[in-house]
């Protein structure tokens, strides 16, 4: 199945994101004919975070000071507790989150994924889900939190946890398919 095959999908990742956050959405976007490039702070590998350990290396494809958002379709961001908490306090990470929201592209986010978008300040009147823990978080950046294993709004997708993976992939390519959402540009 290649429905997304002419579309460039970026991955945002920093040291410690959830291995099957990671690697099980990749599988999919890839399967569905996507060009995926891990984008991070890192500039050879960034490290995985699986489960209760470090987990495996991955390559990464562009170092995010190299990466243009506008060259993507679309933006994954995976969870995981270091990673996010890395992200949001880079301020390159987060105005290439930002160019997504901006632009009207597809954003999808699971588990912790979802407390880098806060730092957007896009999320003010949007639905989501995330990781019970952030919850807290995102409603008090003007977001509607439900608990439900996804939920989408105006391209946006998010997911709780990894138990979700099944329904937050299948979400994230339909929407990806769809493509931009003129509902989501915040400018």
């Amino acid at each position: 199945m290649d429905i997304l095959k002419d579309r460039k999908v970026a991955i945002l990742v920093a040291d410690g994101f959830e291995e099957v956050e990671f690697t099980e959405p990749k599988k999919a976007l890839e399967r569905a004919g996507a060009t995926v490039h891990v984008i991070s702070p890192n500039e050879d590998k960034v490290k995985a975070w699986d489960s209760t350990d470090w987990g495996n290396s991955y390559d990464v494809d562009k170092a995010l000071d190299a990466a243009l958002p506008s060259d993507y379709n679309s933006l994954l961001l995976p969870g995981g507790v270091l990673n996010p908490d890395q992200l949001r306090a880079n301020d390159k990470a987060v105005e290439f989150v930002k160019h997504f929201f901006e632009a009207g592209k597809p954003i999808a986010a699971i588990c912790h994924g979802p407390w880098t978008l806060i730092e957007t300040g896009a999320l003010e009147g949007r639905q989501v889900t995330s990781y019970k823990s952030i919850k807290t978080d995102l409603i008090n950046a003007g977001a509607e939190w439900k608990n439900e294993e996804v939920v989408t709004d105006q391209g946006l997708v998010t997911s709780r946890n990894p138990d979700d993976i099944p329904a937050f992939c299948k979400k994230m390519i339909e929407e990806f398919c769809e493509g931009v959402h003129e509902g989501q540009k915040t400018i």
